[in-house]
């Protein structure tokens, strides 16, 4: 019986760990759906009253290039962080409020960028990441 026991619980830990998408910044691991799919990136995390704070949004381009981002109908705050080709973290967008207006700003790299990690707002500040950081991205 704990036998069975021990490799049920050793199944239930594996099957965790390749739980989906994930990403590694500052330390912590966080849970990402993947938008690489024009149809994915326009609707990006718009319409979601809160989002769980081990969680985020990877967007995935094909290449490097210069990426804007917008507030349209996305209602929580979030860090916008954008990643080159090598996944080195080239420009952000901290705590970057919802458009409550029908003109919404938006919010460009500063260079071109591959990679898009949208997180809850303050997330950056919390792991003290910053430009130069990398990002690991596991998608299995």
């Amino acid at each position: 019986m704990r036998v069975l026991l021990c490799v049920l619980m050793f199944a239930a830990c594996t099957a965790c760990a390749s739980g989906g998408p994930s990403v590694e910044l500052g330390g912590r691991n966080f849970s990402v759906e993947i938008a690489d799919t024009s149809e994915k990136q326009a609707l990006g995390l718009m319409f979601r009253d809160s989002m769980p704070a081990d969680q985020g949004m990877l967007f995935i381009f094909s290449a490097e290039a210069p990426r804007s981002f917008w507030m349209k109908n996305t209602r929580i705050p979030l860090d916008i962080m954008y990643f080159d080709k090598d996944l080195r973290m080239v420009s952000i967008s901290a705590d970057t409020p919802p458009c409550k207006v029908s003109r919404c700003p938006s919010y460009p790299s500063v260079v071109p960028a591959k990679y898009v990690l949208e997180r809850n707002a303050g997330t950056a500040a919390e792991l003290g990441v910053g430009l130069g950081d990398v990002l690991t991205v596991e998608l299995d």
